[in-house]
């Protein structure tokens, strides 16, 4: 299985300084038209401090000039191997536009006060279902887990205030590199990478052979 990819050449010159900007382009570009289902989802790659590597995706919730904020329970296996190592590197798979964006960095929890925050934006299903699942946890069947969010939808009802669990919440993942990846035709991709300088928060931009 093989698809010989179509588009424009992605060049220097296309660029902005800074990559946040060029993420939020990107970003638009591929949110606008319903071109892609949930286009903030993004594969998050997390290691133990041995170097066991696991995977899983996870919908970003908010970028800035700061870094990409996503929002998970703290002693999922994320959360855990995030405290013991905060290496991270994040994937976004844009297939449709044959573009990739490929982020490693560092992760660190957001505050109390942001975490709040973002949880009263949440519906709140899923508010109590951050409750429910004590994430990445062994449950003994669907039905356990299904009791237990129908003892807390009993005592949170709709339009009652669910308090945000005291072990849930984000992280922010500071770019080190953030890797812009245009396919084409014969395997001649555009890979544009950018690359922060040591000390000075400045960033360089390298061209990767495809």
């Amino acid at each position: 299985m093989r698809e010989q990819y179509r588009s424009e050449d992605f060049l220097e010159s296309d660029l902005s300084p800074d990559p946040m900007d060029q993420f939020a382009r990107w970003f638009r570009q591929v949110a606008v038209g319903g071109v892609l289902h949930e286009p903030n989802a993004m594969v998050v790659s997390t290691a133990t401090p041995d170097g066991r590597p696991s995977s899983r995706t996870v919908l970003l919730k908010q970028y800035d000039d700061w870094g990409f904020v996503f929002f998970t329970n703290y002693g999922s296996r994320k959360g855990r191997e995030l405290a013991a190592n905060p290496h991270v590197s994040l994937l976004f798979p844009w297939h449709p536009m044959a573009r990739q964006v490929i982020v490693t960095g560092a992760a660190s929890r957001v505050s109390r006060e942001e975490t709040v925050g973002y949880f009263r934006t949440r519906p709140h299903g899923s508010q109590l279902g951050a409750w429910a699942s004590d994430q990445s946890t062994v449950i003994g069947s669907r039905e356990e887990l299904i009791e237990r969010y129908e003892e807390l939808a009993a005592r949170y009802p709709e339009g009652e205030r669910v308090p945000a669990p005291p072990d849930w919440g984000g992280f922010r993942v500071v770019p080190e590199t953030i890797e812009f990846w245009q396919g084409h035709g014969n395997r001649l991709h555009d890979r544009l990478r950018y690359v922060r300088e040591d000390g000075s928060g400045a960033w360089r931009v390298e061209r990767l052979c495809p």
